[in-house]
């Protein structure tokens, strides 16, 4: 579950009061749209559920750690928990497919017996099971994407975040992308997926979280095309 309560957050660089007595309470096993304008708090928001910055004020609580009272150390164990999909996939050029997804668990010293168990299964899931020996050099744009997912879905975290993930790619994966998203979802992983593609959210519904200069202006779950078609 991810819970903040009346949070601030002020950049002490530029005096910029980022997020204003910010609450949000999403559950697990839901999936929500987070949309805004650039600037918004959005990023952000981001940021403050990965403990890479702390709040000024305000609770915060993301899969049963409380972020504020959370000693250095513990750390790397918490963001265990979190899967993140970036805008720009962040593969590593030299590894192949299966090595960049492996990757994550051998950073966690993950018995050889899971990696070889636990990589092929992400694979398949994301459609790229035969794409294992190929560099991301070598993939398309949505490949990558795809890639990037399945990295962040190898450790089988309780929340995946998507910061801006069909960004880079074409209408069309893009709605395939948020298709699988809403898969993995189904399977039980909490998804939060920040995005500016106001189209794509109205066509597929659902919660809509929409911040405006730090603050929630709209939490509701809309119907999407897709529903209204039927």
């Amino acid at each position: 579950m991810v819970e903040l309560k009346n949070v601030c957050v002020t950049y002490e660089s530029t005096g910029v009061e980022a997020l204003s007595d910010f609450s949000l309470k999403v559950e697990d096993g839901e999936f929500a749209f987070v949309i805004g304008r650039s600037g918004a708090g959005k990023s952000t928001l981001i940021k403050l559920l990965l403990k890479e910055l702390d709040a000024n004020r305000g609770e915060v609580y993301v899969n049963g750690y409380d972020l504020v009272k959370m000693k250095k150390h513990k750390v790397p164990e918490f963001r265990r928990t979190i899967g993140v999909v970036f805008q720009d996939y962040r593969l590593i050029d030299t590894m192949t497919v299966y090595e960049n997804i492996a990757f994550v668990l051998r950073v966690i010293d993950a018995p050889m017996k899971q990696i070889k168990k636990r990589v092929p299964y992400v694979m398949s899931l994301v459609g790229l099971q035969d794409k294992a020996d190929c560099y991301p050099s070598e993939l398309s744009g949505g490949e990558q994407q795809r890639c990037a997912l399945a990295r962040a879905l190898v450790n089988d975290p309780a929340l995946l975040i998507a910061d801006e993930p069909t960004g880079n790619v074409d209408p069309e994966l893009a709605y395939e992308l948020v298709e699988l998203l809403k898969g993995i979802n189904d399977c039980g992983t909490t998804v939060l997926m920040v995005t500016h593609a106001h189209e794509m959210v109205r066509h597929f519904g659902g919660r809509i979280i929409n911040i405006s200069e730090g603050e929630v202006v709209f939490d509701e779950v809309i119907g999407g095309a897709e529903i209204e078609a039927q």
